[in-house]
């Protein structure tokens, strides 16, 4: 009996919680008299269209909305179109997102903490702001979408349809707010006088002699192998990472450390995760960017280096890739624990390139040696001790801002992974005009 009315008691305090909770209303804010997305905002269009797309900030959608986007893993994106043809325009909203959300399903995920007066009173806003078709001529028509939250890069394509005319624009944007840094935040790495311009029958020589692996903050040690190089400057290699679904890694710092282990433990979302350090040229990594499964414990991760090497006036990045497929503990790391990469880390090089190739920001392809070749059965070890095994060769890939079909892409023609051979072993090889003291070679 005594049980049952502790019972009873519980589920009346829940349902008199339940009922204070439900009582919260919703009241639109005030009108944002000076929009700061618009700052942060890109434009494109031809003589007929004109888009300009700005993503706002979680900050930035409180404002406008009065409702946290951000822990509901969603993102408003601010459109305006000016029509000057002579026909309409309808947006195609998944052009956006393919997932993107509809005003009322952004209101029903803050329903439970409004009543039902507050929630409707919620997606009746959301309907008002939201972007509405079609853009009649001679029109301008703003609004708003929403769309699957990203951080960091975010790429933006926008598809208006009238009949048979189609019109599509692409804009990448930087969404403020996340710690990391991107390409553009490199571009000042080494001074004037210390870049040299390669050209291209220096190029295969000067690839195959920079450093071949990773190494400690102190310049030990022979860790990652250095298995791809990547030519092109931010406006090349942005859009074909974003079309791909790579994200920067955050810098470590307390809020990406506490998310990170959040991730680990419970399994939440997390795609920016930080990666470890490794070290090149005497510093960390310039960039990193992953794709990350369900949780940090599995991901592609993948860092560069600017060096001081320019080809055709691009700049070119030496690079290391390895795939996580999993975390064990270990005694040569700070934190006690590492990731578990996969051992063929060819397989990884190669995924990247194949990856690149359905970007169409490829332009052209080779590969090189340099890295050092090594076997299942006599492996070589990273950092952490973990082995690895890899033909030597490194993959060179030229990138382009301008879009290239598979079939147009070109090859330099040098080694090739099916044909590779044998790889001469690194302490054997004498030092060429592009090493570096801090290679370890």
């Amino acid at each position: 009996m005594k049980t049952v009315v502790t019972c009873l008691r519980f589920q009346i305090l829940w349902i008199l919680l339940s009922g204070l909770v439900a009582c919260a209303t919703y009241r639109p804010p005030p009108p944002v008299a000076t929009p700061s997305w618009l700052a942060h905002a890109k434009t494109s269009g031809d003589d007929k269209i004109r888009v300009t797309v700005s993503v706002l900030t979680n900050e930035e959608s409180r404002k406008v909305f009065g409702i946290d986007l951000r822990s509901r893993w969603i993102q408003a994106v601010w459109l305006e179109v000016s029509n000057a043809d002579n026909v309409p325009y309808w947006l195609l909203f998944p052009s956006l997102d393919p997932d993107y959300f509809s005003p009322d399903e952004v209101a029903y995920t803050f329903h439970g903490s409004l009543s039902g007066k507050g929630y409707r009173t919620l997606a009746a806003y959301l309907r008002e702001h939201a972007y509405h078709n079609p853009v009649y001529p001679g029109q301008t028509r703003a609004g708003f979408a929403f769309v699957n939250l990203d951080q960091g890069l975010k790429e933006i394509d926008v598809q208006l349809l009238s009949g048979r005319r189609e019109k599509g624009f692409t804009l990448f944007l930087k969404v403020p707010g996340l710690h990391a840094r991107t390409f553009e935040d490199i571009q000042q790495q080494y001074a004037k006088d210390g870049i040299q311009e390669i050209e291209e029958d220096e190029l295969r020589f000067a690839l195959t002699y920079l450093p071949c692996c990773t190494t400690d903050e102190k310049g030990e040690g022979e860790g990652d192998p250095l298995n791809l190089v990547f030519i092109g400057n931010p406006e090349d290699l942005i859009p074909a990472f974003i079309r791909r679904g790579w994200r920067p890694a955050e810098d470590t710092y307390w809020d990406s450390v506490w998310k990170t282990i959040g991730s680990f433990l419970f399994g939440r979302r997390y795609k920016y995760s930080p990666v470890s350090p490794l070290y090149v040229f005497g510093r960390k990594q310039d960039v990193a960017l992953q794709k990350a499964r369900d949780t940090v414990n599995r991901r592609n991760h993948l860092r560069l280096w600017l060096t001081p090497l320019r080809y055709q006036g691009k700049a070119i990045w030496i690079g290391q890739i390895s795939r996580d497929i999993g975390v064990r503990f270990t005694l040569k790391s700070g934190m006690g624990v590492t990731h578990k990469i996969d051992p063929d880390v060819d397989e990884t090089r190669n995924a990247i390139v194949q990856d690149m190739l359905f970007s169409t920001g490829l332009k052209r392809l080779g590969f090189v040696r340099g890295v050092g070749a090594s076997t299942p059965e006599e492996p070589n070890c990273n950092l952490t001790g973990d082995p690895f095994f890899t033909d030597g060769l490194r993959a060179v890939l030229l990138m382009d801002r301008k879009q290239t079909l598979m079939r147009d892409v070109q090859f330099f023609d040098w080694d090739m992974p099916s044909d590779s051979g044998y790889q001469q072993p690194r302490s054997q090889r004498q030092p060429g005009a592009f090493e570096t003291p801090s290679s370890g070679s």
